[in-house]
């Protein structure tokens, strides 16, 4: 089998090299096109990959495309392929394009639309994914082969996509937040400035780790580490009151709301 990635940024290096770790392919096995030759020299050196800069001749050497540009240039990029998309499997990771317009700009394809993260880059992200109706059992398998070798991999509704952008496609991003702000306070305590970010950095890996675990409730778990009248409590007690939990909520449905624009809905 093999592979053309229209796109060589930070998402399609990450998914690439997972790919090799995880045996899914062999470098040869894989070739990737962008415009921009210090990406393609950076991809190859890091992974030994077949690079072109045309997207109709990466798509001419492959079975499966793996579409991994910005939403704005999707279009541009699959009309640059032509013929060479139809009867092969297109999965797009671009954000917030749907299946049916996927299909109107790569016509005669059989579609997997993914949204995985930034996490990716470690071998953490989590990526939920919908297919249209034509795709294989096999177009399946190989799409959860391909996600698997970046992270947990979770099939949905198309129509849940959108929020899974909002929640986990966009996720990090308030993670990184809340890390640097703990850090900061930290430091406003009195902690060295790399001590009191590796210790928020494990305080986050912990509690993420201890709550898929033991598959508690993290109402649960809060309570587990929250004495009454204690150093916690009198910490929750701040953050409910500055709005924590509500600023997280509608983050999510923000972002989700954007997704929804990007797909003209």
């Amino acid at each position: 089998m093999k592979y053309a990635f229209l796109g060589a940024g930070r998402m399609a290096s990450a998914i690439i090299q997972g790919m090799l770790r995880a045996k899914v392919c062999e470098p040869s096995e894989i070739v990737a096109a962008c415009p921009e030759p210090e990406l393609l020299q950076s991809l190859r050196d890091a992974t030994s990959i077949q690079v072109v800069s045309e997207n109709a001749a990466a798509a001419a050497k492959a079975e499966v495309l793996v579409l991994c540009v910005k939403p704005q240039d999707a279009a541009k990029a699959l009309k640059q392929t032509g013929e060479a998309v139809k009867n092969k499997l297109l999965i797009s990771i671009a954000a917030g394009l749907s299946l049916e317009s996927l299909q109107n700009h790569a016509p005669g394809a059989r579609i997997v639309r993914a949204m995985p993260n930034t996490a990716a880059i470690v071998g953490r992200s989590a990526t939920a994914y919908a297919f249209s109706p034509d795709t294989t059992a096999q177009d399946r398998e190989l799409a959860e082969l391909v996600f698997s070798s970046i992270g947990e991999v979770y099939p949905v509704q198309e129509k849940l996509l959108d929020a899974v952008t909002g929640l986990s496609g966009s996720g990090p991003a308030y993670v990184f937040l809340m890390i640097e702000a703990l850090s900061d306070g930290g430091v406003a305590c009195g902690l060295p400035r790399k001590l009191s970010q590796d210790l928020a950095i494990q305080t986050v890996l912990g509690a993420a780790e201890l709550a898929k675990e033991t598959s508690e409730h993290p109402a649960v778990l809060r309570e587990m580490v929250t004495s009454p009248g204690g150093t916690t409590a009198a910490a929750l007690a701040e953050l409910e009151s500055r709005g924590a939990r509500a600023a997280f909520l509608e983050a999510v449905r923000a972002a989700e709301r954007r997704s929804r624009e990007l797909a003209g809905k």
